[in-house]
């Protein structure tokens, strides 16, 4: 089954207005039934300093993300945007899916950075979404961030039948050797025979490229600059295999998945 995909790297900032006329400017450009990806933190605006968040107008935040949901309908994509939500009393680090008809899913960050902690509240599942697309439904895997270092959790959505990972982050530690997580990115994708679809935030200090890479762990498409750009390219999810998963030996070593709750 091939699939059509956007990927956009911009630069974010704390003016949600801002970060709304950038995602705007690139859902313009996707093609009807798209994934589109952007980074992490893409609507709300994020950073190393989460003391922002305390200045962040909270409604304002609110119309935002019901202008994007317009947006993802009026373009008729499948949208998965970054960014930082208030909910029930509390911030999350949250990876949003739009759908062409309005709906929503949430998947909020489970492994929090150091920075987030004590500030926002981590995830407490850890599933699978499952999109209608034109040629049939597409199961997918969401990861944030620093989740790129926690392998087990996309060997687990891999396991549960995710055929592609969606990746957001917003990675500009210059204390990151370079590369780094440029070869976990190539390890994820080819140690689950799954497709990764990363978004980074454009800047000059990034330390992780926006790009596609197969299941064979190919490089199909990436950003080598901190600049403003979008990769579009299509994809065949029949690549996606279990060759390897299948060949774990379950007998000695078994992930076992506590997580609470399903994703709203």
């Amino acid at each position: 089954m091939k699939v059509s995909l956007t990927v956009a790297q911009f630069p974010i900032t704390w003016d949600v207005e801002r970060n709304l006329e950038l995602i705007s400017e690139v859902l313009a450009e996707a093609r009807p039934d798209d994934i589109v990806v952007l980074p992490e933190g893409a609507l709300s605006g994020y950073g190393s300093d989460l003391s922002a968040l305390g200045n962040l107008d909270i409604l304002a935040l609110s119309h935002a993300t019901d202008r994007v949901a317009v947006l993802a309908q009026e373009n008729a994509v499948h949208l998965f945007c970054g960014t930082l939500l208030f909910d029930r009393g509390v911030w999350s680090n949250a990876a949003v899916y739009f759908s062409p008809n309005g709906e929503r899913w949430i998947y909020r960050k489970i492994n929090l950075a150091m920075n987030e902690r004590g500030r926002l509240e981590a995830g407490t599942h850890l599933s699978t979404l499952s999109i209608p697309m034109a040629g049939g439904p597409v199961s997918l895997g969401v990861q944030i961030c620093r989740e790129i270092r926690f392998p087990e959790q996309w060997q687990h959505l891999a396991s549960s039948g995710a055929q592609a990972f969606i990746y957001l982050t917003h990675a500009v530690n210059t204390a990151e050797p370079t590369g780094v997580w440029r070869s976990h990115l190539i390890s994820r994708a080819a140690e689950n025979q799954r497709f990764v679809l990363a978004a980074n935030v454009a800047d000059p200090h990034q330390h992780c490229p926006s790009m596609i890479i197969s299941p064979r762990g190919e490089v199909l498409a990436e950003v080598t600059s901190g600049s403003t750009a979008v990769i579009r390219t299509t994809i065949d999810l029949d690549q996606a295999a279990n060759w390897y998963l299948g060949q774990r030996r379950q007998d000695l070593l078994r992930l076992a998945y506590e997580g609470q709750g399903i994703p709203i």
